[in-house]
């Protein structure tokens, strides 16, 4: 994701300068031009551990328990950041929530604007079925990469919180194996699928009697992440102190 940030960047509209790459010390690829890696022209950045440069915004797109160092470091350089690392620990949320009352922070499930356009889609069509009588049950598929290390996807999940916020279901269940018996009105199913190389796909599935409603959004390649994430970054330069998220990017109320 780093390196499709760099490219991306790069052939963005806003006139980017990339000012620091950050990796783990150690890294085997610490020392080498940020821009090469990424397959376009030398950035004159390279791949370091840390960064002493002045910048306007971070973006982080690593692991969850990277988040909380990233987080203070930008507190203490009084930097906005974008936290796009999904599989937070209810920790590191505390950690962000906190550093937001003195910097801008953008956290999401997802960087994707098509993903965050589905979650709106999702949460009126949750809100619109429970209005109305009759039995909707509602079922979560997402599909990753074979790489991917949590599941569900931060992104499943956030999909199932709007579901619940707008439905109130009040049990969760990932897969179902044996006889569970029938399935109970109160809960939303929740099935992970890991293979190959698939950047991300989620489906939404509002089940009725004698009908059906699918939300699908698929992502062909990253860059709709890294171009989200882009966005992101965009919005949040010389906001105030204060966490935000993708709907604040989109102008969704």
């Amino acid at each position: 994701m780093g390196q499709r940030i760099v490219g991306c960047a790069a052939s963005d509209t806003m006139p980017w300068k990339l000012v620091a790459a950050i990796e783990r010390p150690g890294h085997p690829r610490a020392g080498f031009d940020a821009g090469v890696l990424a397959g376009i022209p030398t950035a004159d950045v390279a791949i370091a551990a840390g960064w002493e440069c002045l910048a306007d915004v971070v973006i982080d797109f690593s692991l969850p328990e990277a988040v909380a160092g990233i987080v203070s470091t930008c507190v203490a350089k009084k930097v906005p950041l974008v936290v796009a690392t999904t599989g937070l620990e209810d920790s590191e949320r505390r950690a962000i929530a906190e550093a937001a009352k003195t910097i801008p922070i953008l956290q999401s499930p997802s960087m994707s604007l098509a993903v965050n356009v589905a979650m709106d889609l999702v949460g009126r069509a949750g809100a619109l079925l429970a209005g109305v009588g009759g039995r909707t049950d509602v079922e979560i598929i997402e599909c990753h990469h074979r790489h991917k290390e949590d599941s569900p996807s931060g992104t499943a999940l956030k999909f199932g919180a709007i579901v619940q916020q707008a439905m109130g279901q009040t049990n969760v269940v990932h897969g179902r194996d044996g006889r569970p018996g029938a399935r109970p009105a109160h809960e939303i199913g929740y099935h992970a699928v890991r293979a190959g190389d698939n950047p991300g796909e989620h489906t939404i599935l509002f089940g009725m009697e004698g009908e059906s409603l699918s939300v699908n959004v698929r992502a062909t390649n990253r860059d709709c992440y890294a171009r989200g994430a882009l966005a992101a970054a965009a919005f949040l330069v010389g906001k105030p102190a204060g966490l935000y998220s993708m709907r604040d990017v989109l102008g969704i109320a």
